[in-house]
């Protein structure tokens, strides 16, 4: 019985282990994606600011 109690408690341990490095992963790769999005919707919007600015200059 005492062998049962250790495998499974270390079982569960590793269990508990591999779901909290999968869990980092996960949210590391959710801002990456997020913080690509955003620079990129940063970058377009600054390329039309710019745009903007010099029509509007040239009138």
């Amino acid at each position: 019985m005492e062998e049962t109690r250790s495998s499974s408690l270390a079982g569960k341990a590793i269990a508990a282990a591999v779901l909290l490095i999968a869990a980092w992963i996960l949210v590391k790769v959710v801002v990456g994606f997020v913080s690509a999005i955003f620079w990129t919707v940063l970058v377009i919007v600054a390329v039309v600011a710019v745009l903007w600015a010099v029509f509007t200059l040239r009138r």
